[in-house]
């Protein structure tokens, strides 16, 4: 196993995935490893094939992204 290529993520996690401030559906960039909320500004990052949920871990994000 090659230890620099990361597990992918699983994009029907998204159908249980909410943003944890808003409640509301994530879309998932897969460029950036992250799975956004428009609604809250952020982004989570995707470390390894799983979702860091953590608001103190998110990015904010501009709102006209």
């Amino acid at each position: 196993m090659n230890d620099t290529t990361a597990p992918a993520f699983d994009r029907h996690m998204l159908e249980a995935l909410v943003c944890p401030v808003t409640h509301t559906t994530l879309s998932y960039d897969a460029e950036g490893q992250e799975l956004v909320s428009k609604a809250a500004g952020l982004a989570f990052p995707i470390r390894a094939g799983i979702p860091i949920m953590l608001i103190d871990e998110a990015r904010q994000i501009k709102a006209d992204r």
